[in-house]
């Protein structure tokens, strides 16, 4: 890829726009073109600085009330304020709801900035990945034939685990690009829905699992063994909660 072309391509690879093959092309061109890594890190800079939440105020309440009177030309009736009593009973039936719930829920982690990043990116590569013939680079259901596929395609080796006993049957793989790198992408089933595991190394402290829901698609993000783990599936919650355990509790291929 030459820089004319990558910096066509910048914007929307910053914005995760790009499918696979285009992403990994523009990230080993940035690997070797010092001027084209300065002009994408002063793209990503300006980008960061323009999503700072101290840039935005909320309209003038006049404002509101004149869009909401051309939106809607009859009266609009006000929502009665909920009275102190009743804000009470909500609280303490939110509250009841987090004291009866499963601890494998209890224990997620509260989300950071990067984290949801990376997140969203995982679930833009569920996306494509269901686009037709992007699903999969190697299809196998045999673990014996996913993992080496990987071997001189990635600098690392991926964790690959037999769940078809449990109900989570391997399909294959293929490369992927999440928060800037080529990363493994696992693809698993359940019945007639696919989950897809994206996983790289981390050199961080393990981390207990962490779930967003976003798009109508359930992401469950941890960390361990020096590997950084993001499920992504259209799955019931419970199902994918199921699947992340299961993985986790696995022996993996030597």
């Amino acid at each position: 890829m030459t820089c004319d072309e990558t910096r066509l391509l910048l914007h929307a690879y910053l914005d995760d726009e790009l499918d696979a093959a285009q992403s990994a092309a523009v990230l080993a061109h940035l690997a070797g073109c010092a001027a084209c890594t300065a002009r994408y890190e002063g793209h990503a800079r300006l980008r960061e600085a323009l999503a700072q939440p101290d840039l935005y105020r909320p309209a003038p309440e006049a404002l509101r009330e004149r869009w909401l009177a051309a939106q809607a030309p009859a009266a609009v009736t006000a929502r009665p304020r909920r009275r102190p009593i009743a804000l009470a009973l909500a609280a303490g039936f939110a509250g009841a709801l987090l004291l009866t719930s499963p601890a494998w829920i209890g224990g997620l982690r509260a989300p950071g900035a990067a984290d949801n990043a990376v997140i969203a990116q995982a679930i833009s590569g569920h996306l494509r990945s269901l686009q037709p013939q992007h699903l999969m680079d190697v299809v196998s259901t045999d673990r014996h034939t996913v993992k080496p596929w990987f071997e001189g395609r990635l600098d690392f080796s991926p964790q690959v685990k037999d769940l078809a006993g449990q109900g989570y049957p391997l399909a294959g793989g293929r490369l992927d690009v999440v928060g800037g790198r080529t990363v493994a992408a696992l693809v698993y089933r359940r019945h007639l829905h696919v989950i897809n595991l994206f996983q790289w190394p981390d050199a961080g402290a393990g981390s207990g699992p962490r779930q967003v829901r976003e798009q109508g698609y359930t992401a469950i993000e941890w960390s361990g063994d020096g590997m950084r783990y993001v499920a992504v599936s259209d799955v019931e919650e419970q199902e994918l909660q199921r699947f992340v355990r299961e993985f986790r509790a696995g022996v993996p291929l030597r």
